[in-house]
């Protein structure tokens, strides 16, 4: 689940913004945003090379997402 423009933490008590590593939220940058659609479209595309060895092969048919 992916919550988009929602506070981590829903109390004042501590403040996100003094966090280390705030700077690798995209509330700080939408740079730093997952871009989700682009994650599971390259997610089934896997990657072989000549020099790989692969132990077992299985065809596992067309796969719709």
């Amino acid at each position: 689940m992916q919550l988009r423009g929602v506070r981590p933490f829903f109390s004042n008590k501590f403040d996100i913004t003094k966090h280390k590593q705030y700077r690798l939220l995209s509330d700080f940058d939408d740079k730093n945003a997952l871009d989700i659609e682009k994650y599971v479209k390259n997610l089934c595309k896997a990657r072989v090379r000549d020099n790989d060895t692969v132990d077992e092969v299985e065809d596992a048919g067309v796969i719709e997402a």
